[in-house]
């Protein structure tokens, strides 16, 4: 199976991208996910869908906005609540994870080989077949 992170932005309009694509296509969306962290001293989160793949397919897109919401833990802010309410909508919970920031690895590609990382190893994925 190979997961590829598709960046849609960093949330601000695209966010409503990422919720239509949540809610046109509920039958694949797998888990819902917030990952929090602090990039210059602002406490954000990217915000992300984790699809099952298309048929018999073996790629599993995992779609994201990147770093561009407030994080509302520190701050409530109306595009995580509309995010929220998609996931209300999905029945599914939004799973939160704390990370490292984007700046802190030399290329975006490192960054999401990193996230990749993380969620194969919380099983959020399956490992690379």
């Amino acid at each position: 199976m190979i997961q590829k992170f598709i960046e849609l932005g960093e949330g601000y309009a695209d966010i409503y991208e990422l919720i239509e694509l949540g809610k046109h296509m509920p039958e694949r969306v797998k888990y819902i996910m917030a990952f929090h962290t602090v990039k210059n001293d602002r406490h954000v989160t990217s915000l992300a869908l984790i699809l099952h793949p298309a048929g018999e397919d073996k790629f599993q897109p995992i779609y994201m906005c990147t770093e561009g919401v407030p994080n509302p833990n520190e701050q409530p802010n109306k595009r995580y609540d509309l995010f929220q309410e998609m996931a209300n909508a999905l029945k599914q919970d939004i799973i939160e994870i704390g990370i490292k920031s984007s700046d802190q690895f030399a290329e975006k590609e490192l960054f999401f080989q990193h996230l990749i990382g993380i969620l194969r190893m919380n099983r959020y994925i399956p490992p690379l077949s």
